[in-house]
């Protein structure tokens, strides 16, 4: 997926359509600077609005993807199917750095925990001081872990090991959840059966 190809293409129809980026921006309440970035190739329209942005220009949202006018059929097929796997290349990609946020934060949040505890108790003989640091201990460890939770709960979906529906559990659901690493005891919203549902990250 070209992103400079896609941004020629997104100016060149929007020049067609007499609009200029402030004009666009408005019909998707974004700013300017949002589609000088997709036209300059330093980023791709947001998913949500791709259907939008396709309407308006008059094109395909393959089409827009492609960065080109789609003739065959044949053409469009074939560039529909590297369009598609490209988003989810690219979608698992974000997913597995996400993750790894969630890991470091975890571990931090945890170690940042264990060292104050570990302080509180051997080095400070101060009872004031000591629980000041077991109250800070404790408020980032469960900062930490809400911050690592809410994204391992946007990052990727849960798949349900009975229909194998794949979809993104609420924050209380997770937060419940017996879990074995990323594999957690839920109840699918599709068959609405217990299993133990496996992270996947497309």
């Amino acid at each position: 997926m070209d992103q400079i190809k896609i941004g020629q293409f997104i100016q060149a129809r929007r020049k067609e359509k007499g609009m200029t980026q402030n004009d666009l921006a408005a019909l998707f309440n974004i700013s300017d600077r949002a589609v000088s970035k997709w036209e300059r190739g330093l980023s791709l329209p947001d998913a949500s609005i791709m259907i939008g942005l396709s309407e308006i220009l008059g094109i395909s949202v393959n089409e827009l993807l492609s960065g080109e006018k789609m003739e065959k059929e044949t053409d469009y097929r074939k560039s529909a199917e590297e369009n598609l796997l490209e988003l989810k290349r690219k979608e698992e990609e974000s997913n597995r750095y996400l993750l790894r946020i969630e890991t470091v934060i975890g571990v931090l949040s945890t170690l940042s925990f264990l060292l104050l505890l570990f302080t509180s108790e051997f080095f400070v003989s101060i009872l004031w001081i000591r629980i000041a640091l077991d109250i800070s201990a404790f408020i980032i460890f469960l900062v930490g872990i809400s911050f690592a939770l809410l994204i391992e709960k946007d990052a990727g979906y849960y798949e349900c090991a009975k229909c194998h529906e794949k979809y993104i559990p609420t924050y209380k659901a997770v937060l419940l959840a017996p879990h074995n690493g990323r594999t957690r005891w839920l109840k699918c919203p599709h068959c609405h059966k217990r299993s133990w549902h496996k992270k996947v990250l497309s």
